[in-house]
């Protein structure tokens, strides 16, 4: 049998009760990788008289296509995302008012969480940002409302910030952990090519790394590394061919 393309993998939390399944995203690359090391017995000669097979790791690593929050909480951090978002307005344009008291305020004012910067829109260089009072080229803020020094009035330019979103999207904080502390997961891998089928269970995971890298002109694709332990009863894997080869 031949097998073609990058095939599904899920996974479910095992160190939970009832825990939904979750799909990787629309995975790019999966591996599994068995490595035993061997100790050889020798004597006189060059050759090893026998071998002996030691410890097997089993690792797994997937590269994925599709950003999922879910996935992320669950298989890496094991924590539960909750509801909202904690949303960035970059370079958001707006002028200083004409006339006292100088200010401005930024659309998303009513949920502002952080301020990230002001810049000026005709040069591109920063303000300073000061607890009140502000002189020329420097501003406060209080609650989402900027305000600037007079020197600035009516100038345009351009602010990032933070502001939270309540009605879409998810989120989930990572606090520090004890030592010990390890969310396990089974995970399913499936490929099918001309009808035959390959299927992967792994019974017992624990996610090693998450990686999220990104790259000029090209797609964000997460990769998860996992070792492969076994389960209570003993068992690693059960691998399954369509075909009896």
């Amino acid at each position: 049998m031949y097998s073609f393309g990058s095939g599904v993998l899920l996974g479910t939390r095992t160190d939970i009760a009832n825990a939904t399944p979750v799909n990787f995203g629309l995975v790019q690359e999966v591996t599994i990788e068995e490595t035993a090391t061997i100790k050889e017995l020798y004597g006189q000669y060059q050759r090893p008289l026998a071998a002996a097979r030691g410890t097997i790791k089993t690792t797994g690593k997937a590269k994925v296509a599709r950003i999922s929050g879910l996935a992320f909480a669950n298989l890496f951090y094991g924590v539960a995302p909750s509801a909202g978002q904690i949303a960035t307005s970059f370079a958001e344009a707006g002028a200083v008012a004409a006339a006292t008291p100088f200010t401005m305020t930024v659309a998303n004012a009513t949920t502002f969480v952080d301020d990230d910067g002001v810049l000026y829109a005709a040069t591109g260089l920063p303000l300073t940002k000061v607890a009140s009072s502000p002189a020329a080229g420097q501003y406060s803020i209080a609650s989402g409302v900027y305000t600037f020094n007079s020197a600035d009035a009516g100038k345009a330019v351009l602010t990032s910030y933070t502001y939270t979103v309540s009605g879409s999207g998810q989120k989930f904080t990572v606090a520090n952990q004890l030592l010990g502390t390890t969310p396990t997961f089974q995970a399913v891998f499936y490929t099918s090519f001309q009808g035959q089928a390959v299927s992967l269970k792994l019974n017992n995971c624990a996610s090693t790394k998450l990686s999220f890298q990104t790259k000029l002109e090209d797609y964000v694709m997460p990769e998860f590394d996992f070792l492969c332990l076994a389960d209570a009863a003993g068992n690693v894997m059960t691998w399954s061919f369509a075909e009896a080869s």
